[in-house]
């Protein structure tokens, strides 16, 4: 096991105490390893600048630059002096700032003319970029001794630039680098030697050499094509092993049966299913057949009908002797859904009732807030068998609840679902039930088959008929406020046609604890109007009904009302009783109103893209045209103001998500719940990597297929298991 020692090597044996503690509290860099996998954010070429253009805003950033000028400014009536430096690279300017003792010796060294590096984290003053305080390199001072090595070291090199922080700038990383190369060679190399050699890959000692020192721009390229290669390829070997795993699971194959409860449902729809819909409930039906679990992704956009398909699948259960559960995030959505089931059921959702059908099932509601009377009765319809269907939140999990025969499970909105809700609903069937998860964020197909690769996935793309299309605008209320007047002029007109609309802010407004971080911005914002906090439902609610909206009914929906308050506000939105309704997202998933029409987005910058669209998706839920506006603040050439531009020329959830990953970068994507992925995609980017992903997928899937416990393998297996240790395994656990 020499092999892997050297790489589980504390930092703290080679670097000494100090730098090993700062990448430990900072980088989560522990061992040899985790430094030998920290790889270069780019490479300077000796001579060739960092565009000083195209610095971004907030963060560390390491240039190469000259000294075009150097003053020293007196204030406070000559009691403080600062040290202003102008940098130049031929692209831009950018002003480094040094105050009180710490101007000495940069004044004597930053003189015109000279060429250095500095890093540090670029902020704006008086609308100008600058570095307070830069940690500095002299690359052309022939006295210093480190100078010249400096120049030794850089002089016709590629630099490599490392992600850094504040503590720890990328020129020290880069030494500290130089003290575990060597441990390269120890390298355990993961992938099946006929496939190396196969596809041509650079042998992994060779790679992790060239990507930290590389010689020419080739070594980049072949570093990296075979560093990505593995963290593809060790992520999808997990994930195949998972979905391997959960095919030697029993499970009762349900078929559905003739003239049973689904026929009966599908007799009585008012209308014909989508093309769409009738492709994915038959990969549905076809995986309820066999003999072990089906773990299905159902991805849809809002108003697809993807609670139609989840339906039928449910019915086809209770048809060949099963029950089915949904388990939604929240109570308002659990309601919601147990009132539209049973609405499209009608008589057939009163199974053993007077009045309902002998075909019938009964469909009960499980949340936490019901009377004890009613939960008793519906614990006892699940565990006789009396009903069929059950839609609740996670009280569906709890150990009192028991099932007579539990055969599917329907996850709605599974980023909101962490893994062992799933598994303990799981457990409730006599075997492993089968598993639908239901999104309607749609995730470009390589992301899901990363985050979400130990399920099959379904895509339900085109709406149902009868659907009216949405136009959205962006709504400039800065440059043009006379537009947002207007904006609410139309919000007004879609009343008076019978309409009624949404207005959403990004924060709710009036809380001791807001209050006092508003005071706080409201200050900053009068220094600087960039600075203002968000807009709140209360204030906006207030300010509409005594100015741009007086005389409609106005009413306030958000997460800190009483669940009572907020089911009396969603009926009479839903009667129509109520003209306009002021929200924080919590409308954002399923919230069914189709007679809402108009959406009015505040501080819509201030939303992510798939947020943006997962509200939008509110309106235009009728016959009517749906109208969404987008209203900001963003500066015209901002990207903000690109990514509301987007949203507005498209209705295509795929193309949004698209556009969502490559502006968040996907770190924010796989989210806090796929934490492993973090720490294991460091060289992989999901969105542009697409086909090292599916041709990784292909081969770990022909991998495990012929050695499901890798017993060939030794060395797929070490690099396995230090990948999936115990807190990295939940990230293939998808919360």
């Amino acid at each position: 096991m020499d092999r892997v020692s050297s790489f589980d090597e504390p930092l703290k044996k080679l670097l000494g105490g100090a730098t090993a503690k700062v990448m430990a509290e900072h980088l989560d860099l522990h061992t040899v390893g985790d430094l030998l996998h920290h790889y270069p954010r780019r490479y300077e070429e000796r001579g060739k600048l960092t565009a000083l253009a195209d610095l971004p805003l907030d963060e560390h950033v390491t240039v190469v630059a000259q000294v075009a000028d150097a003053r020293i400014l007196m204030f406070n009536n000559g009691r403080g002096k600062r040290l202003e430096v102008t940098l130049t690279d031929g692209s831009g300017r950018l002003q480094l700032v040094f105050f009180g003792h710490g101007v000495h010796k940069p004044h004597k060294e930053l003189l015109p003319g000279r060429q250095a590096m500095f890093a540090g984290k670029v902020s704006v003053f008086n609308r100008k970029m600058q570095l307070a305080h830069p940690t500095y390199q002299l690359l052309d001072a022939s006295d210093a001794d480190e100078a010249t090595e400096a120049v030794d070291a850089f002089a016709g090199r590629l630099l490599p630039i490392y992600p850094a922080c504040k503590q720890l700038d990328s020129w020290r990383i880069a030494k500290a680098v130089d003290a575990v190369l060597p441990s390269a060679r120890d390298a355990v190399d993961p992938l099946p030697a006929a496939l190396r050699e196969g596809r041509g890959f650079t042998p992994l000692p060779e790679a992790l050499l060239k990507v930290h020192r590389p010689q020419t721009k080739a070594d980049i390229e072949d570093a990296k094509a075979r560093l990505k290669w593995d963290e593809a390829f060790v992520l999808q070997v997990a994930l195949a092993r998972r979905r391997y795993a959960d095919t030697q699971l029993p499970a009762a194959a349900r078929r559905p049966v003739a003239d049973g409860l689904l026929d009966a449902f599908d007799a009585k729809l008012p209308f014909t299913l989508t093309e769409g819909q009738e492709k994915v409930s038959k990969e549905i039906f076809d995986d309820l057949a066999t003999e072990h679990p089906m773990h299905r992704l159902l991805q849809g956009e809002v108003g697809s009908g993807k609670t139609m398909v989840a339906l039928r699948a449910m019915l086809a259960v209770v048809d060949a002797g099963g029950q089915a559960a949904m388990l939604a995030p929240t109570e308002v959505l659990a309601q919601q859904h147990h009132r539209s089931i049973t609405e499209m059921m009608g008589e057939l959702a009163e199974g053993g009732m007077l009045g309902g059908s002998d075909r019938g099932t009964k469909v009960v509601l499980l949340t936490g807030s019901m009377g004890t009377a009613a939960r008793r009765q519906a614990l006892l319809d699940l565990v006789t068998g009396e009903a069929g269907i059950v839609i609740g939140t996670h009280a569906l999990i709890e150990d009192k609840v028991q099932f007579h025969d539990l055969g599917l499970v329907v996850v709605d909105e599974q980023h909101r679902f962490g893994v062992e809700q799933r598994d303990a609903l799981r457990s409730k069937g006599k075997q492993p039930p089968h598993l639908l998860v239901m999104t309607a964020t749609p995730i470009p197909r390589t992301v899901a088959m990363t985050v979400f690769g130990d399920l099959e996935t379904s895509v339900l793309d085109q709406l149902p008929a009868g659907r009216s299309p949405i136009a959205s605008h962006v709504v400039p209320a800065k440059d043009k406020p006379h537009f947002l007047a207007r904006a609410w002029e139309r919000v007004r007109e879609e009343v008076e046609n019978g309409h009624q609309a949404y207005v959403v802010c990004p924060r709710i407004g009036d809380d001791a604890e807001e209050e006092k971080k508003g005071k706080a911005k409201k200050k900053a914002a009068e220094e600087d109007p960039d600075k203002r906090p968000p807009l709140a439902v209360l204030e906006i609610a207030d300010e509409l009904r005594r100015g741009a909206l007086a005389g409609l009914t106005v009413d306030v929906l958000h997460g800190r009302m009483h669940p009572d308050e907020k089911d009396d506000v969603m009926r009479r939105f839903a009667a129509g009783d109520v003209d306009v309704l002021v929200a924080t997202t919590v409308i954002e998933v399923g919230v069914n109103v189709p007679n809402a029409t108009a959406m009015v987005i505040m501080d819509a910058d201030r939303f992510g893209v798939s947020q943006l669209h997962q509200l939008r998706g509110r309106v235009g839920r009728g016959s009517a045209p749906g109208l969404c506006l987008l209203v900001s603040e963003a500066h015209e050439a901002s990207p903000a103001r690109a990514r509301l531009s987007a949203v507005a020329a498209t209705l295509d959830g795929f193309e949004l998500s698209r556009i969502d990953l490559e502006q968040r970068r996907e770190g924010d994507v796989l989210g806090q719940a796929q934490s492993g992925v973090r720490s294991s995609l460091r060289m992989l980017t999901v969105i542009d990597d697409e086909e090292v992903i599916a041709a990784a997928r292909e081969e770990a899937v022909a991998i495990v297929a012929a050695d499901p416990e890798l017993e060939h393998l030794p060395e797929l297996r070490t690099v396995l298991a230090a990948l999936l240790d115990k807190d990295r395994e939940e990230y293939l656990d998808k919360g």
